[in-house]
């Protein structure tokens, strides 16, 4: 992350700064369901039990208040549920340490656990999640394309904030599918993940000098809501099978409130209770 901030200028006096799966892109149900599922039944052998192992994948990652957790987290997540309903997993207490020891989760750092472990379990989760990567890249161009009305907004708010990406996905993916569709021209910084935490990008991003209530967070999943909250800035939640509207919302009240400085208070707690209330539906 020092190097992308190291060349990034700060340009206006408000920040905007946007999760990319679910939330600008309308790529997440698809690469769980075809890509990050499916492969986890594949690499653990869990074809027995698929049916019932995709549902609460999905509902791990989609469709409940873990939405967005970091692949590697969710991966723990399920093989432990797995584990204690009797299931055999080898290794998995050398995952379930790497993954709550609060560090970066990504290739890079699993490598290095397992050159320290040679655990079995990890070895298996850095194969899984190679072979996602590759299954996404794979994804037809019309399986990752924005949400209605994202191109507009981005460059609504990119007329007078700095516009920044902060995803959990891999850097090249996401540079990818941003520029397919022309977004990355109204974006001024990408951070992906292997620059840690979505807090920790947030702090970096601070230390440009943005007054806080001049920045405001868009996100879809609960992490995006912490990070914001934890970093003092404003959260905009893109609802769940709501995209659309959320973002038509976003290119008018949203960043009308962020300008003329009403976003605190009634409209930013309106805001928080409808996506809670979405998620936990």
């Amino acid at each position: 992350m020092a190097n992308q901030l190291e060349r990034f200028v700060k340009r206006k006096n408000y920040l905007v700064f946007v999760d990319s799966d679910g939330c600008a892109m309308d790529t997440m149900e698809r690469k769980h369901t075809q890509c990050f599922g499916p492969g986890l039944v594949a690499e653990w052998g869990l074809e027995p039990a698929r049916g019932l192992v995709l549902s609460r994948w999905n509902e791990i990652n989609l469709y409940s208040m873990t939405r967005g957790i970091n692949r590697f987290e969710g991966l723990a997540l399920i093989l432990k549920e797995i584990s204690d309903a009797g299931g055999d997993i080898p290794g998995l207490d050398d995952l379930l340490r790497w993954t709550s020891a609060g560090g970066v989760l990504n290739h890079r750092t699993l490598r290095a656990e397992i050159e320290q472990t040679d655990s079995i379990c990890l070895k298996k989760a850095l194969l899984w999640s190679r072979e996602v990567n590759r299954q996404v890249a794979l994804l037809p161009k019309e399986d990752r394309r924005p949400f209605e009305g994202v191109q507009r907004a981005l460059a609504r708010a990119h007329r007078y904030a700095d516009v920044a990406v902060i995803s959990n996905a891999p850097l090249e993916t996401v540079l990818e599918e941003w520029d397919m569709y022309g977004l990355l021209e109204h974006t001024d910084i990408v951070l992906a993940e292997d620059c840690g935490s979505k807090e920790r990008c947030i702090a970096g991003l601070l230390e440009m000098g943005y007054s806080r209530d001049h920045v405001l967070a868009c996100g879809d999943a609960c992490d995006d809501l912490r990070a914001a909250e934890r970093s003092g800035v404003f959260f905009y939640p893109i609802l769940v099978k709501h995209e659309n509207e959320s973002w038509a919302e976003f290119a008018s009240d949203g960043l009308n409130c962020l300008r003329t400085g009403t976003y605190a208070g009634a409209y930013q707690q309106e805001k928080i209770e409808q996506f809670l209330a979405n998620l936990s539906k």
